[in-house]
């Protein structure tokens, strides 16, 4: 894990499904819509993704939905999602106003898409390699 040995000091941390088509979509999505190149990116599965996971207390083999670190705190599903478009260009950007809604309320349909992820978009061999001209904002 190099220079990223203190999960801490890490912020604005998209942890993403690498093998999942749609989430390596989404990935691509917010790299294309991002207002200031803020985030960084770590596949779930890589040896940080793991370390982030087993220390938030969830399985290293976690990939039930997209993760936000920010600040020390470890955001889930539509929560997630939400707090990540607060750095996308408008009108992306007004994602962020659904925070008010209820996270069993808004997860409901996060968890439609991501119990049908593999089905409906299919799944890579392996993690995607990222855009030569993002490669620094890919942790591992």
């Amino acid at each position: 894990m190099g220079e990223h040995n203190k999960i801490s000091q890490l912020d604005n941390l998209v942890l993403y499904d690498g093998v999942c088509k749609f989430c390596n979509s989404s990935v691509s999505f917010v790299l294309d819509h991002e207002k200031n190149d803020q985030l960084k990116f770590t596949p779930l599965q890589s040896p940080l993704g793991e370390k982030i996971l087993s220390e938030h207390g969830l399985p290293k083999d976690y990939t039930d939905s997209i993760l936000f670190l920010s600040k020390d705190k470890l955001y889930a599903k539509s929560k997630a999602a939400f707090k990540i478009s607060k750095f996308l260009k408008a009108p992306w950007s007004l994602g962020q106003v659904f925070l008010v809604v209820p996270s069993f309320v808004s997860n409901v349909f996060y968890d439609v898409i991501a119990k049908n992820r593999y089905k409906w978009f299919g799944m890579t061999d392996a993690c995607m390699l990222p855009p030569a001209n993002h490669k620094e904002r890919f942790l591992e």
